[in-house]
C-alpha cells in the first residue's frame, strides 16, 4: 500500500471488492460533487461530497475507527479528503487507487442517479412479491364515478403539498398501517397508493399486503408522474391529511404489526441491550426515531435521529454510510418501526425495533469539531470588498445563477486547483455562502493554499440589508462546470413528460441493470423459506 502524508492508505480495487463482501462494517464513500456522483457511481456507494465533507461525514460514519474508502476523481483529491477527515479523528481512512477511473477500466457496473440501490430494491419487490398495480385511466374512472376507493400519496407532506393527484390523502408510508382502519372503515374498499415515481408506492401497496390487511391494494403506476403522462393533471389545493389515531386503529395496528414482525422475523430490544450497543467501541449503532414528526418534537430519546421510516426505505445512504451497522427503529408502540424494519432487514441490514420513548442518553463520540475559521458579518465584508478585496461564492452553482452578490466568482471546493486564474495575487479573499459549511470548507482549503481567505456570515436578506448588491446569471457557472448539480432527468416533476417517462422507465429497468439482488445484499423474503411471500392478487 502507498502512504499519501499519513492520512490514509491508497487500496487496489481487489481489496475494495473483497472488503464490501466480508460482512465486516465499511463505510465505502463517494467524495465526488453530487453531479458527479449522480451521473455515474458502484451501486453501493455513499455519496458525501468534499464540499460538504466536515458537516456531513460525522453524522453517516459515526465512529471514528470505521474501516473507510474513499472513492475520489483521482487519488490526489482522495489524498486532500482523508486528511480532512483525519483532522476530524478518524484513524482508519483508506484511499481507492486511481479513484473512479480504476472502476471504470475494470469494466464494473455504474448507475445513474441517486438512491439506487433502494430504487432498485423496490423494483425487485414488485417481481417477487408480484405487487399489484392500477393504471392512471383506472383510477381516474373510479375517481370520475365516486367509486369505493381510498387513495394514499405515501410521500412526504411537503412533497404532497406541491402536488398530488387529485382525492389523495397525505399518508407517508411509515403512517399507513399504522393508521390504516382510519383511513380505510370498510374491507371492501380498494386501497391505491400513489408516490411520485414507482419505488414508494410499490413499498407502500406491498406493507400493507405483507401486513395482512383485508382489502385488495394497488400501487398507483408510475405515481404522480404516470398520472401526468396519462394527461391527468395533478392538483394542489383540496389538500387531506391523516387524523390522531383512534383506539380502534391503535389495536388493529398494532396486531398486525406483531404478525408482520414475526412473519419476517422482526428482533426487538429492550432500552439496556442498546446502550450496551452503545457502548462497543467496535461497532456502530444508528438509532432512528420513525414516528411523525410533531410526536418527534414533543419528546424523543436523545440518542435519536429523527427520519419518517418511508425515507430510510427509500433513501437510506442519506442516513447511513457504514455497511454491515446495526440500525435500531424506534417509536412509541413498535408498529411504525416494525414495518419499516420488515424492509431494512430484506434489504440486507441488521435491523432491530426498540418500542417505547424514554429520555436516551447521547453516546460520547471520539470525533473532534471541525477546525474554526475567521468569519465577518456582511457589513465588514462589504467595506473590505471596497477596500479591494476578492469575493467568491461557494454556494450552489444553481443558488449562484439565481442570485449572488456582485462581482463574487462562483467557486466549488472540488475545484479550488482553478482559482488562481480568479484571484491572481490577492492577498485578501471573503467566501459567501448561505450554507456555512460550504463557506468553511472552501476557507480551510484557501488557507491552507496560502490564501488570507474568511468566511462571510449570513443570508440573503443580511447582504441586502448590509447595502451589497445581487445579481443573477443565467449562463455562469457553464453547465460543464455544474459539478454539484445532477441534471440527468431533473425536470422530470417540472412537466418534462419526456424526462418523466425516461426516468419511470429507467426505474423499472433497474433489476436487469443489477442483475443477481444478491449483488446489491438485498434478502427478499421471509427466513422460513416462502418464496412469494403474501400477494392479494384476488
Amino acid at each position: 500500500m502507498t502512504k499519501y502524508n499519513d492520512y490514509g492508505s491508497a487500496v487496489p480495487l481487489s481489496d475494495l471488492l473483497n472488503w464490501l463482501e466480508d460482512g465486516e462494517e465499511l463505510a465505502f464513500i463517494d467524495i465526488r460533487e453530487e453531479g458527479l456522483y449522480g451521473d455515474s457511481h458502484p451501486l453501493l456507494a455513499v455519496n458525501v461530497p468534499y464540499s460538504l465533507l466536515e458537516s456531513q461525514f460525522p453524522a453517516l460514519v459515526p465512529r471514528a475507527d470505521t474501516r473507510t474508502v474513499l472513492l475520489a476523481e483521482d487519488t490526489r483529491g482522495g489524498e486532500r479528503a482523508a486528511g480532512r477527515l483525519s483532522a476530524l479523528g478518524y484513524s482508519d481512512i483508506h484511499i481507492l487507487k486511481g479513484g473512479i477511473g480504476a472502476w471504470e477500466q475494470a469494466g464494473l457496473p455504474l448507475f445513474k442517479g441517486v438512491n439506487v440501490p433502494y430504487k432498485a430494491f423496490a423494483e425487485f419487490v414488485e417481481h417477487h412479491y408480484r405487487t399489484p398495480a392500477i393504471e392512471a385511466d383506472a383510477l381516474a374512472r373510479l375517481i370520475e364515478q365516486q367509486g369505493d376507493y381510498v387513495l394514499l400519496d405515501s410521500r412526504t407532506v411537503e412533497e404532497y403539498d406541491r402536488f398530488h393527484v387529485p382525492s389523495a390523502i397525505s399518508v407517508p408510508s411509515a403512517e399507513l398501517l399504522y393508521r390504516f382502519d382510519d383511513l380505510v372503515p370498510s374491507p371492501q374498499t380498494l386501497v391505491v397508493v400513489s408516490c411520485a415515481g414507482r419505488t414508494r408506492g410499490i413499498i407502500g401497496a406491498q406493507t400493507l399486503i405483507n401486513a395482512g390487511v383485508p382489502n385488495r391494494v394497488a400501487a398507483l403506476s408510475g405515481g404522480t408522474q404516470g398520472w401526468r403522462l396519462a394527461d391527468f393533471a395533478t392538483v394542489r389545493d383540496g389538500n387531506r391529511y391523516f387524523q390522531p389515531q383512534s383506539d380502534t386503529a391503535a389495536q388493529s395496528s398494532r396486531q398486525r404489526a406483531a404478525k408482520l414482525a414475526r412473519r419476517y422475523h422482526v428482533p426487538h430490544i429492550d432500552a439496556a441491550t442498546l446502550r450496551q450497543w452503545q457502548g462497543d467501541e467496535n461497532r456502530t449503532t444508528y438509532v432512528f426515531d420513525v414516528r411523525h414528526d410533531d410526536e418527534y418534537r414533543r419528546g424523543h430519546r436523545a440518542d435519536a435521529r429523527w427520519v419518517p421510516g418511508g425515507q430510510l426505505v427509500q433513501a437510506l445512504d442519506k442516513w447511513v454510510g457504514t455497511r454491515g451497522s446495526r440500525i435500531v427503529l424506534n417509536d412509541n408502540d413498535g408498529v411504525r418501526a416494525a414495518t419499516t424494519a420488515h424492509w431494512l432487514i430484506q434489504l440486507g441490514w441488521q435491523c432491530y425495533v426498540l418500542a417505547g420513548i424514554d429520555e436516551g442518553i447521547r453516546p460520547p463520540s471520539r470525533l473532534l469539531a471541525p477546525p474554526t475559521v475567521p468569519r465577518i458579518d456582511a457589513a465588514a465584508a462589504r467595506q473590505r470588498l471596497l477596500n479591494g478585496a476578492i469575493g467568491l461564492s461557494a454556494d450552489r452553482s444553481w443558488d449562484y445563477r439565481r442570485y449572488h452578490p456582485a462581482g463574487t466568482h462562483w467557486v466549488n471546493r472540488s475545484r479550488l486547483d482553478d482559482l488562481p486564474a480568479v484571484a491572481g495575487n490577492a492577498r485578501d479573499i471573503l467566501v459567501f455562502a448561505e450554507d456555512p459549511a460550504l463557506a468553511q470548507g472552501v476557507v480551510l482549503d484557501l488557507s491552507d493554499a496560502g490564501f488570507n481567505a474568511t468566511a462571510v456570515e449570513g443570508k440573503r436578506q443580511d447582504w441586502l440589508a448590509a447595502g451589497l448588491e445581487l445579481h443573477s446569471s443565467s449562463q455562469t457557472p457553464a453547465v460543464a462546470q455544474q459539478i454539484d448539480f445532477l441534471f440527468w432527468l431533473h425536470d422530470r416533476h417540472e412537466g418534462n413528460a419526456a424526462a418523466s417517462a425516461a426516468y419511470l422507465a429507467w426505474e423499472a429497468d433497474l433489476p436487469r441493470q443489477v442483475g443477481d439482488p444478491a449483488k446489491a445484499h438485498f434478502t427478499l423474503g421471509i427466513a422460513d423459506g416462502d418464496a412469494g411471500g403474501p400477494s392479494n392478487d384476488h
